[in-house]
């Protein structure tokens, strides 16, 4: 059977867990094929075989059956993800090392294992299915330091292991410094009680030094891939369905973020965003286009997913979206939390329940704060850089945030029906926010910064001026914030709560110290607004850690140290879509 709207055959049922099984069986040989080459051979063995191969074979097959078991239980981790290349590997490392395993020592034991699990490797080969991740070239030093780590602890762990070969009682810096010079073919300073020991030691770290340094030099000269980015064409498709049905989901402009990627139906009428993080591909809220053609896009997405062995799962998607994928994909949904949408037409100042955002709004103009709201293409350059310098000055983490509901730039040419509204006292910027258009009659709340210096209450200033501004913006309503778990917030805090509910309520306050739960909800409640639903979707119960450690990555939330640079050079890099020059000229 086959994929809807994939070349790949879809693995049955009942054998989804033996790439996992024989992974770990691989990785289990692998091991054992690394003890045996540390450990003497049985003598009895030995004698039998020295009358058929020369013992010199028996050497450098004991140094090739540690280097085959390091590479098997490095192969283990892309056989468990169904990869191809991994499977290619592994095959014919199985059988090298069923044939390394006879010539060394004659272990049977561990050649037949090794054969059969290359048999079932080729019988199963339909299970291995998956492309190879893309690469980049941080990966050759890293990978140099790994292996080349492993080597020396292996080439100790052998000097231990034999130390009835060795002459002496050698220290461990001595042992260290053969080790060392015997990863580039030098001789160190051990002395060995024959001079097939000494051999053996020989062969084994020169296997090793070679394998290390062939496997980086192959990573490093391989063509590096770059991560998910939006492409120009995609962008203008993506535009053409914004442009006819961005007014169906608050979020679908954001799938113009350039560090996605899309995939579309075969009709071309409907697209997913996603981004590939840490194996999880992650779409991002429904899919841009018309609804009926959205089962094909999910198709599209499942058939990538699938071709790289990815998990699929879905961010921030509506209630109707979440539908959709339920069925078409077959995942499971649960609430995330809701969105804040106040309808223009019904906001106002007036009454008891706005006071006290009245009396803080009032309390701000009167300090003489001066608020103002404009497209952005009917902004200055300077006007632009400036908010963008100031905004990143203000950001109190070193990463920008945002994924799902953050476009990750401002002031971009393209961008210019995007609103900002800032806030200034005494001509110095103070606050700003920044949003981008809902259809043709809406705007969603992509970025909100102001001044720590500030005077607080200048965040709701500029929302009041944005909703009295929207009616010569042809605004009827705004998307404001997304509250994480709102409900259980606010029904476990009412009288009649279960303990169950009290207690998820306890925790999503304890983790408010760490990440903006509470106060978020806080914030956006006050504005008296519509709430709906939002929900992640994932394909079983197994997945839901690592879909949520992909989300919090995804969203910054997690950063890795190489993330973290890549961040911090972003960061210092101009600004794209401002020219400098004309920046500095016009002020």
């Amino acid at each position: 059977m086959t994929q809807p709207g994939s070349d790949v055959p879809a693995a049955p049922r009942l054998l989804t867990g033996v790439p996992t099984l024989i992974a770990l069986l691989t990785m289990a040989l692998g091991i054992v094929d690394i003890v045996s080459a540390l450990t003497p051979e049985r003598v009895g063995r030995l004698h039998d075989l020295i009358q058929v191969v020369p013992l010199s074979f028996a050497h450098l097959a004991s140094a090739g059956t540690a280097v085959a078991g390091l590479l098997l239980v490095m192969l283990g981790h892309g056989l468990r993800r169904r990869k191809r290349r991994a499977w290619r590997g592994a095959v014919v490392l199985l059988l090298l090392s069923a044939a390394l395993n006879v010539v060394k020592g004659l272990d049977a034991e561990e050649a037949v294992v090794a054969f059969v699990l290359a048999v079932a490797l080729v019988v199963l080969n339909q299970q291995f299915y998956a492309a190879g991740d893309p690469t980049t070239r941080l990966r050759a030093p890293v990978t140099f330091v790994a292996m080349a780590a492993s080597s020396v602890v292996l080439g100790l762990g052998l000097t231990y292991a034999r130390e009835r070969a060795l002459v002496g009682h050698p220290s461990f810096l001595d042992r260290l410094d053969h080790v060392l010079l015997g990863l580039v073919g030098v001789t160190g300073s051990l002395h060995f009680s024959s001079d097939r020991a000494g051999d053996v030691f020989y062969d084994v770290l020169l296997a090793l030094g070679a394998a290390t340094l062939i496997v980086t030099v192959f990573l490093a000269l391989r063509s590096p891939e770059p991560p998910a980015r939006l492409r120009a064409d995609d962008e203008e498709r993506v535009r053409a369905l914004l442009d006819k049905q961005g007014r169906r989901d608050s979020l679908g402009y954001f799938a113009l973020r350039r560090d996605k990627a899309v995939v579309f139906s075969d009709t071309g009428k409907s697209a997913v965003s996603y981004r590939v993080v840490s194996g999880v591909m992650l779409a991002s809220g429904d899919p841009v286009g018309d609804p009926e053609a959205w089962p094909g896009a999910i198709r599209a997405f499942l058939a990538e997913a699938r071709r790289h062995a990815w998990v699929p799962a879905v961010m921030g998607c509506s209630e109707l979206g979440g539908e959709v994928w339920v069925r078409e994909a077959g995942l499971r949904a649960l609430e995330l939390g809701d969105e804040a949408i106040v309808e223009v037409c019904e906001f106002t100042l007036e009454g008891r329940a706005m006071r006290n955002v009245r009396q803080m709004v009032t309390r701000v103009e009167r300090a003489g704060y001066k608020t103002q709201v404009r497209r952005v293409r009917d902004m200055t350059p300077y006007e632009i850089a400036d908010i963008r310098r100031q905004a990143a000055a203000w950001r109190g983490a070193e990463v920008e945030r945002g994924f799902s509901m953050a476009l990750g730039r401002f002031g971009d040419p393209s961008d210019g029906e995007c609103v900002a509204v800032t806030a200034t006292k005494d001509d110095v910027l103070a606050a700003v926010l920044h949003f981008v258009p809902w259809g043709t009659d809406g705007l969603s709340l992509d970025l909100m910064r102001r001044d720590r210096e500030a005077d607080p209450g200048l965040n709701e200033l500029l929302i009041v001026a944005a909703l009295r501004a929207a009616g010569d913006l042809g605004v009827a309503r705004l998307s404001l914030n997304f509250a994480v778990f709102r409900s259980a917030l606010e029904r476990g805090g009412r009288l009649g709560a279960g303990p169950i509910l009290r207690l998820w309520r306890e925790l999503l306050l304890l983790a408010s110290r760490w990440f903006q739960i509470e106060s978020l909800y806080r914030f956006n409640a006050k504005w008296r607004p519509l709430w709906e639903p939002r929900f992640i979707c994932y394909r079983n119960a197994r997945d839901i850690p690592r879909v949520a450690i992909a989300a919090l990555e995804a969203e910054a939330f997690i950063v890795w140290p190489k993330q973290w640079l890549a961040m911090r050079r972003e960061r210092r890099a101009p600004a794209v879509g401002v020219d400098t020059r004309a920046a500095v000229a016009q002020r």
